[in-house]
């Protein structure tokens, strides 16, 4: 299945997958034989080793029947919470929120994180929110996380978007990061909350501090709007 996007789509390349695109990805991932075999060997680690051959159509088959009723971003986040309430129920004692009931429900908020795991942070902001029936938040990952197609399809299926840190090149990187302001500018006035980290990496030593950097590139759009308001 191909996804047909608009030319005149800026921020296909680095945006979350939309309603009509989420059946064209979940088709590539049945048919990614890397995302299969890692199914697989997580599941069934041994049978895997010798009878994958046998097991990887079962799992195929099996995947198309559980996702052939999935057609929206939210059919899906629904997947993922199934997978949330688990995980949560048996890895903790349970997790405890406080001060989203002082969060406009009609207002679109940019959230910027310490960070710990770039998987389970924004997950556990998605699950509070959804358990005060809000919407959850659009998520900045590193295109370093993404070297997989299987994990880009993953997390663009999630409402995830790409931070291009691959960009070489002061042009190229100050495109990527104009780009990157602008559409979180744009995600914020769609009424689209964002998360992301506020620093490139993990704290290691528990010293959280956000990176002036992070800050300067939330201004970029801003700079070049009152540019534009100057000249014209």
């Amino acid at each position: 299945m191909t996804t047909v996007h608009s030319d005149n789509d800026k921020y296909y390349e680095i945006r979350p997958y939309k309603d009509d695109e989420i059946q064209g990805a979940l088709e590539r991932l049945i048919n990614d034989d890397e995302f299969i075999s890692a199914i697989l060997k997580y599941r069934f680690p041994k049978l895997a080793a010798f009878g994958g051959w046998f097991l990887k159509p079962l799992l195929k088959s099996l995947l198309k029947k559980k996702w052939s009723n999935v057609r929206s971003v939210r059919d899906a986040q629904m997947q993922v919470a199934t997978y949330m309430e688990k995980a949560i129920k048996h890895s903790s004692d349970g997790v405890t929120y406080s001060g989203i009931d002082k969060l406009d429900p009609n207002a679109a908020y940019l959230f910027v994180s310490n960070h710990r795991d770039i998987a389970m942070d924004p997950a556990l902001v998605n699950w509070g929110l959804h358990l005060h029936n809000r919407d959850t938040v659009r998520i900045a990952i590193g295109d370093n996380l993404l070297k997989k197609p299987c994990a880009t399809e993953l997390m663009r299926l999630n409402k995830s978007f790409i931070v291009k840190r691959s960009a070489k090149g002061p042009r190229e990187m100050m495109k990527a990061l104009g780009l990157l302001s602008s559409y979180i500018k744009y995600s914020l006035d769609e009424g689209q909350s964002i998360w992301i980290a506020q620093k490139e990496g993990r704290a290691k030593d528990g010293n959280d501090v956000t990176d002036p950097a992070i800050l300067k590139m939330f201004h970029v759009n801003g700079r070049a709007r009152r540019s534009l308001l100057v000249t014209t």
